[in-house]
């Protein structure tokens, strides 16, 4: 037969359980009561994050998975989607390859300029400020739908380019409408927005010790073979920050594709970029569902570039502090 101290000792565990887990809710309180302003901060950001990032990204993998044209509810068709886009659909390889040649040509034409101008600016030009502001403006200015429109007048067959080329008695052809020439417009205007990754590299560049150049001199060595064994080493790291980043913005140009072509990609899909083709899908076919499955394959496309990027830096990449 149990005692009162069989029982007393039986019933102690939850007792003791029951006190602690009450002790952690009061620190618990007292950590949100004493965090309350930073929580309060922190609220816009939490809002933005689950409500216009998570939940949009979760929802848009569903419905990469379904027939969706905003009218009738989500249809669950498994992988036809991605099916569809990779074995039965001629378009989404033409702007993928539209894409591709944009990126190729467009990221290292705009670095070269944009080193090539910050190694001038570097050289203690006097009211450099007003130069960093008026090189940087395009960038500023470049994604713009005014600007487009501009460009689309500059190479227009009555523009510009096609007026000073009659002036050296030479006749330009129709940029815009070539297929041959429209695709080179468009990396032509992302060349222009050379400003971004002029102001970083310019940073980099005031980084880097003069006495090594000193020290090359004295050994005899000229421009180029500084600028090839000094400069480009120590600037490493801000190359790859900078092809990273105009990488990621080249797969995703929209804005001056959709005014130069039109909205439809013309001449002959030579300007469908991929972001062009998706926005085609989803708001002027209203094939939502197949629209987010495009997103997501580029998703992974800048993704896999992303992280080849980083897997090959380490063999050209120089970090001063860790010595390699």
């Amino acid at each position: 037969m149990a005692t009162v101290a069989d029982a007393t000792t039986i019933a102690a565990p939850g007792r003791s359980q029951s006190a602690a887990s009450g002790r952690a809710g009061s620190r618990l309180r007292r950590g949100m009561r004493r965090n309350a302003a930073g929580y309060l901060f922190l609220l816009p950001w939490l809002v933005g994050f689950f409500g216009l990032t998570l939940i949009p990204t979760i929802a848009s993998l569903y419905l990469s998975f379904t027939d969706y044209d905003l009218l009738t509810a989500p249809r669950w068709n498994s992988g036809e989607n991605y099916a569809y886009a990779f074995f039965q659909d001629g378009r989404f390889w033409s702007a993928l390859g539209v894409t591709f040649h944009y990126v190729v040509w467009s990221v290292p034409l705009k670095l070269i300029v944009a080193l090539a101008l910050a190694m001038a600016l570097d050289r203690g030009v006097r009211g450099i400020s007003v130069y960093r502001a008026i090189f940087y403006l395009p960038s500023l200015l470049g994604s713009s739908v005014a600007v487009a429109v501009l460009w689309r007048q500059i190479f227009g067959d009555a523009g510009v380019v096609n007026q000073l080329l009659v002036l050296v008695g030479l006749n330009g052809p129709s940029w815009i409408t070539h297929p041959d020439y429209a695709l080179w417009t468009l990396i032509a205007l992302a060349v222009w927005q050379f400003g971004s990754p002029m102001i970083i590299f310019l940073a980099g560049l005031r980084q880097i010790p003069q006495d090594l150049h000193e020290a090359a001199m004295m050994d005899g060595a000229g421009p180029v073979r500084r600028f090839l064994k000094i400069t480009l080493p120590l600037l490493a790291p801000v190359i790859f920050f900078n092809l990273v980043l105009q990488t990621i913005d080249a797969f995703k140009a929209f804005t001056p594709a959709f005014i130069v072509s039109g909205g439809n990609g013309s001449p002959i899909d030579s300007t469908l970029f991929y972001s062009l083709y998706l926005y085609i899908e989803a708001f002027a076919n209203f094939r939502m569902g197949y629209a987010a499955a495009l997103a997501w394959i580029l998703l992974v496309i800048i993704s896999a570039f992303t992280a080849l990027a980083f897997l090959t830096s380490r063999y050209w990449v120089y970090y001063e502090d860790e010595g390699r």
